[in-house]
């Protein structure tokens, strides 16, 4: 048995041993042989092909091992790519020429989670609408054999991806940084290792060990807690820069040298710019959390700016569809769409972002000043008895405002905008707030955390 509220929008993910077990995994990889054969765009000259990998949680060994069991009953040939972060599972999944991959990671939960990634050919991904929730109607309750299915390794997963991605960066013009790097004992630690090796940067490791207990702190730097050995060290040891990785890899963080957290929206937008140079006037995506120095960049290099829902599965589907080159989600998730496929590519934004800050004499703080153009409220989450209560209170109040109703509630006046969305999984909404003035965007937060309060 399972619990059904672990099918997300974009992943599955619960608590091990409460919400999912053992036979829960050998039934999501016989369900997913299905999902795929379903598809169609798999060849039927051969058994569909899926690569599965798992991050350094304490029961991804068993779950991998139940997983790639469950893949192979129903026919699948199954690559375990074993112990590697998540952008490195996609590159390898199409790199293969996989039909499909499952990763075994709860991301940045702590460490009692668990949960699966799932993505077709290429690295596509699938989401709640294009396949979570089917598996969620479709999976099975057989009880897992208890003999063990090797599978096919693949070996320096962890690795491969190196090759690739340096050709997108123009080592040269790297100064020799001193940098901390906080890894938060994840996976980000493989790939952080692996590019310092080919820069000429002075790298600080902390929390570099792989250890699904997560002995320094969670692996969630959108905690400000979770920063907070990264910015002292900074300071302590008069560093250029500070990096942090969240525990699956797939997202990353840049602190300047005083030790504060730089926007991503800011980065998203200084990337979207670098990127822009390589492919003038692209589609560049951006999810509608407030971050409005995302659009402003992206419209003062040319490119056509294009919002999507929260979620990285969602963003990448809006990717495809709109055959968008580069895109960044408001918690630091970075992504690019090329030939090997359209993911997460921290390694490339590394590189990028230590490029640009090396071509100026300022320091990383007087570099990003001119760009904290704005006041944001930060995320705000309120539990509510009713979501589109909330949504209908919303747009009732704010008529006048510029409406979106793409994800949750959206709206823009000339001196502050917001969000409003919900949970998927929680009687809970979540506002997101920016506006021009402190003062301003402090008042409308108080405002509207009212009104929610009063649904």
């Amino acid at each position: 048995m399972f619990n059904p509220e672990i099918f997300k929008a974009y992943d599955i993910r619960g608590i091990f041993g409460q919400d999912f077990d053992f036979d829960f995994a050998y039934n999501l990889g016989r369900a997913f042989v299905s999902l795929r054969q379903l598809d169609g765009d798999c060849s039927s000259s051969r058994p569909i092909k899926i690569l599965v990998a798992r991050d350094m949680r304490l029961s991804s060994p068993a779950l991998n091992d139940s997983l790639i069991a469950g893949l192979a009953s129903a026919g699948a040939d199954v690559i375990d790519a074993g112990l590697i972060s998540t952008p490195a599972f996609y590159f390898n999944v199409s790199d293969q020429n996989a039909d499909g991959g499952i990763m075994i990671s709860a991301s940045h939960n702590p460490k009692e989670w668990n949960g699966f990634k799932m993505v077709r050919t290429k690295s596509r991904p699938v989401s709640g609408d294009s396949g979570i929730n089917w598996l969620k109607d479709n999976i099975g309750q057989a009880i897992m054999p208890a003999e063990k299915v090797i599978a096919k390794q693949l070996a320096d997963a962890d690795k491969s991806q190196l090759k690739h991605d340096l050709k997108f960066i123009d080592i040269p013009a790297i100064k020799p940084l001193k940098i901390i790097a906080d890894a938060a004992n994840g996976m980000g630690a493989q790939y952080l290792e692996l590019l310092s090796e080919k820069l000429p940067i002075n790298l600080e490791k902390l929390n570099f060990q792989l250890d699904g207990t997560f002995p320094a702190h969670e692996a969630d730097p959108l905690k400000e807690e979770n920063l907070n050995e990264l910015k002292e060290t900074i300071i302590k040891r008069g560093a250029d820069l500070g990096i942090a990785t969240d525990g699956d890899g797939d997202r990353v963080f840049f602190v300047d040298n005083r030790g504060e957290l730089i926007d991503p929206a800011i980065i998203r937008g200084l990337l979207a710019q670098i990127f822009l140079k390589d492919k003038p006037g692209s589609k560049i995506c951006y999810d509608v959390r407030p971050g409005k120095i995302t659009v402003d960049l992206i419209e003062e290099a040319g490119g056509i700016p294009i919002p999507t829902r929260v979620g990285h599965s969602l963003i990448k589907e809006k990717m495809l569809a709109e055959n968008a080159y580069f895109a960044g989600e408001s918690s630091g998730h970075f992504f690019l769409n090329l030939e090997i496929g359209c993911f997460e590519m921290p390694m490339i934004m590394i590189g990028k972002m230590l490029a640009l800050f090396s071509q100026s004499n300022l320091s990383s703080a007087d570099f990003i000043q001119p760009y904290r153009r704005y006041f944001h409220s930060g995320e705000i989450n309120r539990n509510v008895k009713n979501k589109e209560s909330v949504f209908n209170t919303i747009q009732k109040n704010y008529a006048d405002g510029e409406i979106s109703l793409l994800d949750g509630v959206s709206v823009t006046y000339p001196d502050f905008w917001f969000n409003v969305r919900g949970s998927n999984t929680e009687d809970k909404v979540r506002l997101n707030l920016e506006a021009k003035e402190k003062t301003v965007m402090e008042k409308r937060r108080d405002e509207i955390l009212r009104l929610i309060e009063t649904c």
